[in-house]
């Protein structure tokens, strides 16, 4: 009777079974060698905890007759429990050395045989509600020191421990769940022993009731999940989607109940997943890196079946992965972009030939392409001229043709197109981006003027290389592709402000590393500011040799930074430099890439994930190529490839990417590593006085026979350093 009082109650139908299964309970307590964890198949589905369940529940209770009607019991108070760390340890050290583990298997049957008994255990007062976010109230030290202890006890007492976890998840619930009910999900989530596929099943139910507690509790567990430590926080997400992995594709699909019964799974530990993911956004630097919800397992389901249930359902009930696109890989997310790229390529091209029958006109191949042809002398205003005058081909198959050269655009073409136009746009002379030394990267010129076409120029050129498949060597900071993405979708309304997102501090660090360092020191500056600094929220930029002001708020001359408002100085100061000043150029350069790039798929995209799409990898890792490296005429182990691998191994970083330049078109690593070039070295059966050829089309090296390590070191370099223009032999 003492034991049933701990829980509650909420229908009498279920009152005489419940006081049964407590006698078992007990029965079993007293002789925990004979506990025996139900098989795996054999446990139950536990009921949804929905709202449609408890509102049945207090349903049948109100329909009662008023005689027949039982007291609403008082939320119970949690039982005294005097245990310490140090306690247990001693008990642990005393079972290892006589064996005799009762008092420990007694602290861990008792402990996990409800949620109040796990409160009564780790929470750190048992007084206090600790109802906030700030401080779960959980002793952390106490729950990692008693599941580090677990794992190395008694079969018996691990059984006893996951018997305890299913009856406190049997127990229905009344009413709304409280601080200590989250403070129990939150402590049985980190439990070691659902990394192991015999407890799935009672770890599936644990995930399913997690999954359905309100907003505002997810809210209280996410802000509670930031305070975990970095490793276990790091094992409690790599748990997540292990178990995902392993219902997807069972090593053993005995081990689990059939797929049809237990469709709730993945959804359920997905968004339990996501409740982590948000907290670790919550906290600069991240917890752990946003690579790490990956999970590279998806790489093998049907992507496109998810994108398109997603598109058609959106986030609707049924559920789809791109849901919760920070558990899609980027090589996952790439092989999305592309196929929705090649899709929205035919259809356009489709269109293009039917437009053509129907008027009568004989067809040609080209109207399949979006054509550009220039010459080198003129490349950015012929580039300029070219796409806007073929706007609507902009997502068609590119193709390059340079005026006056033989060259045939199987890709090659394109990628050089790319590089050429790239340097000149981003060419200090140029004026269009100013570089910074400091960050070494590239940012928008405040400059006004009166056309600002080529910033499109440069969105629509990012958005043909992500539409095309082709790195780019651009140096942006970070804020930018968050800027490209404020909002993913192109608004229907051409008033809306476009490219607009919240900035910090952070992200001025990354282009102007000076500035920001001041406006930090004004921040921290222990002094009276209005006086020392004497500063108005009034900045000063220099355009074209002339000073211009520009006030951070109506008045803002009038008005001087002081102590109490420095803090918004500050952040005006950065909204003006990364946002207001230059907001008509990167409108440009925002509709520019979205005039090629418009796609749902954005929306999956972080704006890191941007970065790697549009640049790729600047990480140059030659082994990883040599391990990838395919041969004609060759083999791996002759002479001449031998030469080749040691010459290249020791090159310095530029020679390495001038060779990977010279053989692919592009110095950039894709998405997917060096394995995903292709790269090829083919035998070429000509005079060892010819220089190497490449085919950048198919990412080809064709290397004569060099006699020794010397001549072919002398050639190579000859051959990668003068490499600019296209011919056909």
């Amino acid at each position: 009777l003492e034991r049933g009082a701990k829980n509650q109650f909420s229908t009498f139908s279920n009152f005489i079974t419940t006081i049964n299964q407590k006698k078992e309970g007990i029965g079993n307590r007293n002789s925990p060698t004979q506990l025996v964890i139900p098989n795996i198949k054999n446990v139950r589905d536990l009921p949804p905890i929905c709202l449609d369940v408890r509102q049945k529940q207090r349903i049948s209770i109100d329909t009662l007759p008023q005689e027949l009607k039982a007291p609403i019991p008082p939320d119970p108070s949690l039982p005294i429990r005097t245990k310490t760390v140090k306690d247990f340890q001693d008990d642990v050290e005393k079972a290892k050395s006589s064996g005799d583990w009762k008092a420990v298997h007694d602290f861990y049957s008792t402990t996990f045989d409800s949620f109040l008994e796990i409160n009564a255990a780790f929470k750190k007062d048992t007084n206090s509600p600790f109802s906030t976010i700030e401080d779960s109230g959980i002793d952390a030290k106490f729950v990692n020191v008693v599941y580090d202890a677990l794992l190395n006890t008694p079969q018996d007492v691990q059984k006893s421990v996951l018997k305890g976890i299913i009856n406190g998840l049997l127990q229905e619930w009344k009413g709304p769940r409280t601080k200590d009910d989250l403070r129990a999900y939150c402590i049985l989530l980190q439990n070691p022993q659902f990394s192991n596929t015999s407890t799935y099943v009672i770890y599936a139910h644990l995930l399913r009731q997690i999954a359905a507690l309100t907003e505002a509790d997810h809210h209280f567990l996410v802000h509670w999940s930031k305070k975990i430590s970095q490793r276990r926080f790091k094992q409690l997400v790599d748990r997540l989607l292990q178990f995902i992995s392993l219902r997807l594709f069972p090593a053993k699909p005995e081990e689990f109940p059939p797929m049809v019964k237990c469709t709730w799974w993945i959804p359920s530990a997905t968004k339990v997943l996501a409740l982590f993911n948000a907290a670790n956004s919550l906290i600069s630097p991240s917890i752990i890196s946003y690579t790490d919800f990956y999970n590279s397992t998806l790489d093998h389901i049907d992507l496109m079946e998810e994108y398109h249930s997603w598109q058609c359902y959106g986030n609707s009930h049924r559920f789809s992965f791109c849901q919760y696109p920070f558990i899609i890989s980027i090589a996952a997310k790439k092989v999305i972009i592309q196929r929705d790229s090649e899709q929205q390529m035919i259809s356009i091209a489709r269109q293009s030939l039917v437009d053509k029958v129907s008027r009568r006109q004989k067809p040609d191949m080209n109207m399949l392409f979006l054509n550009v042809k220039v010459r080198r002398t003129h490349l950015v205003s012929d580039s300029l001229d070219e796409l806007a005058r073929k706007r609507a081909d902009l997502k068609k198959k590119l193709k390059v043709t340079f005026v006056g050269e033989a060259g045939l655009d199987m890709g090659g073409l394109t990628k050089e197109w790319f590089l050429l136009l790239i340097r000149q746009i981003f060419h200090p002379d140029y004026g269009m981006f100013t570089y910074h030394k400091d960050s070494h990267c590239h940012w928008c010129s405040s400059f006004k003027c009166d056309n600002y076409s080529e910033f499109r120029l440069v969105g629509a050129l990012m958005g043909l290389a992500v539409y095309n498949s082709i790195t780019l060597d651009i140096r942006f900071p970070p804020c930018c592709y968050k800027k490209l993405l404020s909002p993913p979708i192109v608004p229907c309304d051409h008033n809306t402000l476009v490219g607009i997102c919240d900035v910090t501090l952070d992200d001025l660090f990354q282009i102007m590393p000076e500035l920001a360092h001041g406006l930090s020191e004004l921040l921290s500056y222990e002094g009276n500011v209005e006086e020392d600094f004497y500063s108005t929220f009034q900045v000063f930029q220099e355009e074209f040799g002339v000073i211009k002001s520009y006030n951070l708020k109506p008045n803002g001359d009038k008005i001087p930074v002081t102590n109490q408002n420095r803090k918004e100085y500050v952040q005006l100061y950065v909204d003006f430099l990364l946002n207001k000043s230059i907001y008509k150029q990167f409108a440009a350069f925002y509709y520019g890439f979205h005039s090629v790039c418009a796609s749902y798929a954005l929306l999956l995209l972080r704006p890191e994930e941007v970065e790697i799409l549009v640049c790729g990898s600047p990480e140059l890792d030659m082994s990883a190529l040599q391990r990838s490296t395919q041969y004609e005429g060759y083999q791996k182990t002759d002479l001449t490839i031998r030469y080749f691998w040691d010459v290249v191994l020791g090159f310095s970083l530029d020679l390495q990417k001038k060779l990977l330049h010279f053989a692919t078109g592009s110095d950039r690593v894709p998405v997917g590593g060096m394995a995903d070039l292709n790269f090829k070295i083919s035998k070429s059966e000509t005079s060892t006085n010819w220089l190497p050829v490449a085919h950048t089309c198919f990412n080809q090296l064709c290397l004569p026979p060099y006699k020794n390590k010397k001549e072919l070191k002398q050639k190579l370099i000859i051959g990668i350093s003068n490499a600019e223009g296209f011919g056909l032999e």
